[in-house]
């Protein structure tokens, strides 16, 4: 596993995580109440201090009320002012050792504002769920919030009892005392902070497929009225599965959850082990099937195999994209070629100004970077032929699984796997602005 931390700030986000430390395990014990949409919460952190002494450190919490800060059972000074939690303990903690902080919370949680509008905790007409990509976390519950930054997870959520709790992970138990319920589910991969998923609302419960022995076991969660058009777009979810597995390597987790809230999304949301859709991506007809692809994908690409820092996004992006082109070849639907040209013609009609290695903040979501992302991924195929390709990627999804990675780490990469040195094509798809031509698929000699 490689885990690649920026040794400095996020460049796009300087005021979100602190690299001074990381976190190996998050403990979260939250009580919701949907009618007044109120949240109070503990959370007990275990971290690791870095190569110097921890004299203070960050949590990124959005304005709730603090109620108590101990760090190893000891009270402790704190400020917290601009989603910046600032803790300093009573001695500094040593270089490299393990410490325990616990913070307790409360207040009417809201989404953060960003540049794309707000993220994190949203409440819904009839419950809640949180969408955090990229810099939401911080809305509802403590972190240290930067991709990097990965820990194990259990999140303990207690609510009236008319509603479901969904979280990614394994469900451990659920109790019922009085009008509430208890929901506690484990999430042991390691895990980005804005990977946490979480959905509060009144769902029918389904699995899809029979996952059969050692196989991956995959739920639905949707209002009931939606139940009949959910079991037609995601019938082929378990195939995609299948296929995802033999290209990609194993599912990297336990189980996957697909929730469908009863209002609409701009886009579906990935989270660990769980992926959340609006209303409006079911319809009955396998409209949004390329959706239900590519938030699966997501699984190894993304969450996995996380990102350093948000500089490299188009590794989960332009991934996640060419595993919708690769399931519709696979599926009887138009090849990846066919879709990458298409794919080509359209980014030759548009601004020719965006660097997949480095897309800047304001582009970091631009729908270019997904489709110049699967086509750079296409030129490597290209270039490499199926078989290499395939081990490449397989390897890939191995080599890093509950690590963090760069650009520069999946070049290096491929080259290990490539007959010809990677590097002009990298230079000319990743590295620079103007779109090259569209590759061709290698010709093989008829057999």
């Amino acid at each position: 596993m490689t885990v690649q931390q920026a040794v400095g700030p996020d460049p796009y986000f300087p005021a979100n995580g602190d690299p001074r430390y990381r976190v190996h395990r998050y403990e979260l014990a939250l009580d919701y109440r949907p009618g007044p949409n109120r949240l109070s919460g503990t959370a007990r952190i275990n971290g690791i201090a870095g190569r110097s002494p921890l004299a203070e450190f960050v949590l990124n919490l959005a304005d709730f009320k603090i109620g108590r800060v101990r760090v190893d059972g000891r009270q402790t000074h704190y400020t917290h002012r601009g989603g910046r939690l600032r803790v300093r303990p009573a001695k500094p903690i040593r270089a490299g050792a393990a410490f325990t902080v616990e913070v307790h919370w409360s207040g009417n949680p809201k989404p953060v504002s960003s540049p794309w509008g707000g993220l994190g905790w949203e409440e819904l007409a009839d419950g809640a769920l949180v969408a955090s990509q990229p810099v939401g976390a911080p809305s509802w519950y403590p972190c240290n919030d930067r991709p990097a930054d990965k820990a194990s997870y259990q999140i303990s959520v207690t609510t009236p009892s008319a509603y479901a709790v969904v979280a990614g992970g394994r469900l451990l138990t659920r109790t019922t005392k009085a009008s509430t319920t208890t929901w506690v589910y484990e999430q042991a991969a390691p895990t980005s902070s804005y990977l946490v998923g979480l959905s509060i609302g009144k769902y029918q419960t389904v699995l899809l497929g029979d996952p059969g022995l050692g196989g991956v076991p995959q739920h639905g969660h949707i209002p009931a009225h939606l139940l009949a058009e959910f079991s037609r777009d995601f019938a082929r979810q378990p195939r995609m599965m299948d296929l995802f597995q033999e290209l990609f390597g194993p599912y990297p987790f336990d189980e996957y959850a697909v929730v469908v809230t009863e209002e609409e999304l701009d886009v579906p949301v990935e989270a660990q082990g769980l992926s959340l859709f609006g209303a409006n991506h079911v319809d009955g007809a396998r409209g949004s099937e390329r959706l239900v692809a590519h938030e699966l994908a997501h699984q190894w690409f993304g969450n996995s195999v996380s990102i350093a820092d948000w500089r490299h996004i188009w590794l989960n992006e332009g991934f996640a994209k060419y595993a919708e082109w690769l399931w519709s070849e696979r599926s009887g639907g138009r090849t990846a070629h066919q879709l990458a040209a298409a794919a080509h013609r359209l980014l030759s009609s548009l601004p020719q100004d965006l660097r997949l290695a480095d897309p800047g903040r304001k582009s970091m979501f631009d729908d270019r970077l997904y489709e110049r992302g699967g086509l750079t991924l296409h030129a490597v195929r290209c270039a490499m032929g199926d078989a290499d390709f395939f081990r490449m990627l397989r390897g890939w999804a191995s080599l890093h699984r509950g690590g963090a990675v760069s650009t520069t780490t999946f070049a290096a990469h491929v080259a290990r796997f490539a007959a010809e040195p990677p590097d002009e094509l990298f230079e000319a798809w990743v590295y620079g602005a103007a779109l090259p031509p569209l590759p061709m698929p290698e010709r093989r000699a008829a057999v």
